[in-house]
């Protein structure tokens, strides 16, 4: 019974991975093809900022709903709502040949973006037994890193050989795949408050838009994740400047994806058993490195060197700042603890986007890498912080 109650690879585990990849592969064909489009319509890249900026902040702005909704409504309602907000949207976006109105789709694709992949984290969280969930939620973020490993080199691919109309209704068609296996998922009601024990962690304030209790490590996100909207906006435009040939960027997405899957595989079992120190610094510091050799970039061996740094680090960090999250929250809130989690990471990549799309303009595109190597340098140092402030705190408790 003990041996069952710690199993991770359930049938229900195993269908919400696979729901994860399709989504995640219809997220990543669309993640480099986009600013290529927005470019084709005749755009600047303060608006191919925009484009990518308003995604994350639609998203961020639904999550704080999203979580509170999973934890008193729900999993499944809220799940299948964003799937199909999230189908919809692509297939508009085959349809979106003005800014205005790819705005519009970017922004009903936000609300269901954040509504699904939060739903996805927490019905994950809810299936993996707690002693095992930095192991189970780095297997569960492999399904995202599979389509990683494929997707952007695939849409790149893609788009060389049909129009940017079919290869959305593509990602259309994955996407409503996934909406249609959601629907045989299994789902565990939310967990009712303990009300007989009355702690400092169980107060929900009247404005309940965050978990307190996941503030920290979505803090660490922020800064890490400023490195993904300067990625994601910029880097297929970037190589293209430099005189790179085309397949180099579809190269780097592979070998992101190649590395981020193995350290995953590692990383969750070290924070399992020796916590969040011996996974996040180093990842950190790999994220510094690959920074300010994609802002050398002298020729295209930095650029894969760097794709294999971020993949080991942000495949350190994010599976294990997850976890740290949710464990700290109470079983009641893990909705709102993912919700929290997840709205960092939209914080980051939104302004990190919008912000570096300014950046780009006044001063190249190199000196978004160089600003993001100093983002995630600051991460580590509140990092540094928030665990001298735990320790002072356990020794006080001690005594």
């Amino acid at each position: 019974m003990a041996h069952d109650k710690n199993k991770i690879w359930t049938r229900d585990f195993v269908l919400i991975v696979i729901v994860n990849f399709f989504i995640f592969t219809a997220f990543q064909m669309t993640l480099p093809t986009l600013p290529l489009f927005v470019k084709e319509i005749g755009a600047s890249d303060r608006w191919v900022g925009l484009v990518v900026g308003i995604f994350t902040f639609s998203a961020l702005l639904i999550r704080p709903s999203a979580g509170k909704m999973l934890d008193t409504k729900g999993r499944a309602p809220v799940f299948l709502t964003g799937l199909l907000l999230f189908v919809l949207s692509m297939f508009s976006l085959a349809a979106s040949f003005t800014i205005a109105l790819l705005l519009a789709v970017r922004i009903m694709q936000g609300v269901g973006w954040g509504l699904s992949s939060t739903s996805a984290g927490t019905i994950a969280t809810d299936l993996v037994p707690k002693k095992r969930r930095g192991e189970g939620l780095g297997y569960y973020g492999l399904s995202g890193n599979i389509a990683l490993a494929f997707g952007p080199a695939l849409g790149l691919f893609l788009v060389d050989q049909i129009s940017f109309t079919l290869l959305f209704s593509i990602c259309g068609v994955l996407g409503l795949t996934a909406l249609i296996l959601a629907t045989n998922i299994r789902y565990q009601k939310p967990e009712a408050p303990d009300t007989s024990i009355k702690e400092k962690s169980t107060y929900v304030p009247r404005f309940d838009i965050v978990e307190r209790q996941a503030l920290p490590a979505a803090s660490l996100l922020f800064f890490i994740t400023v490195t993904f909207g300067g990625i994601a906006a910029f880097l297929p435009v970037y190589t293209y400047e430099r005189g790179f040939d085309p397949t180099f960027i579809q190269f780097y997405f592979v070998i992101y994806a190649a590395f981020l899957m193995l350290s995953r595989i590692v990383a969750g079992k070290l924070y399992d058993k020796k916590g969040i120190t011996i996974v996040f610094v180093p990842g950190s510091l790999a994220i510094i490195a690959a920074m300010i050799l994609l802002g050398i970039m002298a020729n295209p061996y930095y650029l894969f060197i760097a794709a294999a740094l971020y993949g080991f680090g942000f495949g350190c960090v994010q599976p294990a700042l997850q976890a740290w999250a949710v464990n700290r929250a109470d079983n009641n809130r893990r909705g709102m603890a993912n919700a929290t989690f997840f709205s960092a990471f939209d914080m980051g990549v939104g302004l990190g986007a919008i912000s570096y799309g300014f950046i780009a303009e006044a001063f190249g595109y190199s000196t978004i890498y160089f600003t993001s190597a100093f983002s995630v340098t600051l991460s580590l140092i509140l990092f540094l912080f928030i665990m001298r402030h735990y320790r002072k705190k356990d020794r006080m408790a001690a005594d």
